[in-house]
């Protein structure tokens, strides 16, 4: 990481950061081009391992570039403000948290972990738990992401 003084490694912060941003952009390979995808997500921790997961329709070319084995990234941010530069345009900038990572991604078909991956998006997103009827899980794609390794950065809004 280049900016060490904005780099974010507590714990509790990297937390909040993933609690707060409620979006995340889901980056692919389709083809040889980029593809980014804009998803609702749930998270929870195994070990040190981040595990996002999101769902959609269970066709479409987000399903068809993730079944063909495509490489993933996944960003997200939040607490987005400006910052004024006064009369010097290059001082304008953004105060930020943002959190990257390289990632596998993969469709769930097993009918638990759907649900289990459908219950962490609703307590992110809401912070309540929801149970799912069969028939719903059965109607959504699930994708599990896991980010072994974030880049986790801040810069706070000053005065």
């Amino acid at each position: 990481m280049r900016r060490k003084d904005r780099e974010v490694t507590d714990p509790a912060r990297i937390d909040e950061i993933l609690a707060t941003a409620k979006v995340l952009h889901l980056g692919l390979v389709d083809g040889g081009r980029p593809y980014v995808v804009p998803l609702h997500y749930g998270y929870e921790w195994e070990g040190d391992t981040l595990v996002l997961w999101c769902h959609g329709a269970r066709q479409g070319r987000k399903v068809d570039v993730i079944a063909a084995g495509s490489p993933a990234f996944v960003e997200l941010e939040c607490d987005v403000q400006d910052i004024s530069g006064g009369d010097v345009p290059c001082d304008y900038g953004s105060a930020y948290a943002s959190i990257m990572g390289d990632a596998t991604v993969r469709l769930v078909e097993d009918h638990d972990e759907k649900a289990h991956g459908l219950k962490a998006l609703m307590r992110t997103q809401t912070g309540r738990d929801f149970e799912f009827p069969e028939a719903r899980v059965k109607a959504v794609a699930v994708l599990r992401i896991e980010v072994p390794s974030l880049s986790t950065k801040s810069r706070p809004k000053m005065g």
